[in-house]
């Protein structure tokens, strides 16, 4: 007779899931990956230096609940709430971080599996602050799943790079073709109140979206490094403070119908933006620049407004720009 298998103990499974190769990037682009360095602090894989989330959702009882979640400091997130009158059940979910930002050597991972007849709306605590980093540099992977029937709003606040941060983020999203994902980014030149602009070093992202068999639907990689391309060229961020970008994977309305929605709202916000088509017509996206953050988070919730308008038929909640 075989053995009976045991079962690992809480301690054991937390220990794997917040290890550092369960984090890991795997590949970074030289920009970032060129600095790798020990940290004269504490290196990459110290507690405090991994940060796990890892998130389920399922529709019960006519509203999505939280199923599953799994947390490791510094990374950790606030009950969810149902705030929005208008859909009383859409949990609203608040990404925290007891570091108060990413330093050197971090390693964070968040994923959100998101079943079939879900919604979800996941935004952060505050502005993600990427602090100087004299040795090393930071990583944040970013995983969504959006079964059929689903939607997800994933709308993080503000991404503030300090002068000499290095920085390379990976968001991945696995859509159900008949599934709506929104997601949005924000970025600032650096802490403009200093004048301070353009002085990270590397900032990198990727953004990926694959249908449910892992064929790449489309993707958009940033590539920020000063030193060795000029991050305030026209096809980059200009002479503008702030960039904001939305992109919404539907089926729900036409790409078409998608994109004019945001850039009529983009086009009373006096800023310079505009939207278009993804690739195979699975949604649209919008780009909008400005030279500060209140007023571009105003063009920035106008555009999401104008979505939400259009696929949900009811505006966006009143939230912080």
């Amino acid at each position: 007779m075989a053995a009976p298998r045991s079962t690992p103990s809480r301690a054991a499974q937390t220990a794997v899931r917040g290890a550092v190769e369960d984090v890991s990037a795997g590949w970074v682009p030289d920009s970032v990956a060129r600095h790798a360095a020990v940290p004269g602090t504490l290196p990459v894989g110290s507690p405090g230096k991994v940060g796990v989330l890892d998130l389920r959702f399922d529709a019960v009882a006519g509203r999505t609940e939280l199923t599953g979640h799994f947390q490791r400091a510094p990374l950790h997130i606030a009950r969810p709430f149902y705030l929005d009158p208008e859909l009383p059940g859409m949990p609203y979910v608040m990404l925290m971080s007891s570091g108060g930002g990413v330093l050197q050597g971090d390693r964070y991972r968040t994923d959100l599996t998101c079943v079939a007849g879900t919604s979800v709306h996941v935004t952060t605590q505050t502005a993600t602050r990427l602090y100087r980093m004299e040795r090393d540099y930071a990583t944040q992977l970013v995983g969504i799943t959006a079964g059929p029937g689903s939607y997800v709003e994933y709308l993080p606040d503000t991404t503030i790079p300090f002068a000499d941060s290095r920085f390379y983020q990976r968001t991945t999203i696995t859509a159900d073709p008949a599934s709506t994902v929104v997601v949005g980014e924000k970025l600032m030149a650096g802490r403009l109140a200093r004048g301070e602009r353009h002085a990270y070093t590397a900032y990198c992202t990727d953004l990926e979206v694959l249908d449910p068999s892992g064929r790449l639907l489309f993707a958009d990689p940033l590539r920020l490094v000063p030193d060795e391309h000029e991050a305030t060229g026209p096809a980059v961020m200009a002479g503008y403070g702030v960039m904001a970008s939305l992109y919404v994977v539907t089926s729900t309305a036409s790409a078409q119908q998608v994109a004019d929605a945001m850039h009529e709202a983009l086009a009373r916000s006096g800023l310079l933006g505009g939207a278009s088509v993804l690739p195979d017509d699975r949604g649209a996206w919008a780009r909008v620049l400005g030279d500060r953050s209140p007023e571009v988070g105003a063009a920035f919730f106008a555009a999401w407004d104008a979505v939400r308008r259009l696929l949900l038929n009811v505006p966006a909640p009143a939230a912080r720009l």
